[in-house]
């Protein structure tokens, strides 16, 4: 029972017991009466301090069980924010490692456009014609003209005979046979440029460099000391390519060997 609670009961007891003190005079009664009434009030007093404290007990068995339910709700909140966390920085690990995927699979992508364009064919430019090659093409034309232009005939005119083997087939191939045979006649070896000259020419006689290779041919034909058929192939070129700059050469040669 509660202070304030037990103080109200001991003044309920003390007016009850005053009144009833005043009740047993003024109606004269006797003593064992008195004393009877006064034990039935104590009774009803203890049977009311009782009740009082049963409640009390009552209420504060309630309280303490409040008390528990919100100390467990307390955990139970707390343990779901913990696992919200936990799941909050599961979710964020995935996040990142989808993105990291996600770029490693573009990068990935990249590398493998980059791998497929350099086996597709690509559009061209050589001699003034246009034509579909691969990267790898491109490069081994490249690099045996580069060794043409700098001078070494020999590197030049081997490179260009593999570039042919390997390419047959290639757009480059009448560029390729034409280099090929001034390589072969800056090494002196007429015979064989003549053959490649001549091979390019009929691969490609509408080729640009068609006239310079009948030229290059006749040229092969002096050095082996063969005027008729240098003479021969001078006339070709003026009689097949007539508006080009070897045909105006080949009619000066013309002129000198007459």
């Amino acid at each position: 029972m509660s202070v304030s609670a037990h103080r109200s009961l001991q003044r309920l007891l003390v007016v009850l017991l005053l009144g009833a003190s005043a009740w047993a005079q003024a109606a004269l009664f006797s003593d064992d009466e008195a004393r009877q009434a006064i034990l039935d009030l104590r009774q009803r007093v203890e049977a009311l301090r009782q009740a009082t404290d049963g409640a009390e007990r009552r209420r504060a068995e309630e309280l303490d069980q409040i008390r528990r339910s919100l100390l467990d709700l307390q955990s139970q909140i707390e343990s779901l924010r913990a696992e919200q966390a936990r799941l909050r920085g599961q979710s964020e690990e995935l996040a990142r490692t989808l993105s990291e995927l996600q770029r490693a699979q573009l990068s990935l992508a990249e590398k493998t456009d980059a791998r497929l364009r350099a086996f597709e064919p690509q559009k061209v430019a050589v001699d003034g014609r246009e034509f579909l090659a691969t990267a790898d093409e491109r490069k081994a034309f490249e690099a045996a003209l580069a060794q043409f232009r700098n001078g070494d005939f020999s590197a030049a005119g081997a490179a260009f005979a593999e570039f042919i083997k390997r390419y047959p087939e290639s757009g480059y191939g009448p560029s390729a046979l034409f280099w090929l045979g001034n390589a072969q006649y800056a090494n002196r070896a007429y015979k064989e440029a003549i053959s490649n000259l001549r091979a390019m020419i009929k691969a490609a006689p509408d080729h640009p460099r068609a006239p310079d290779a009948l030229l290059a041919i006749a040229n092969c034909q002096v050095e082996l000391k063969d005027m008729r058929a240098a003479r021969a192939t001078l006339e070709e070129l003026v009689k097949t390519y007539p508006k080009s700059e070897a045909a105006s050469t080949a009619r000066d040669r013309l002129a000198r060997l007459r």
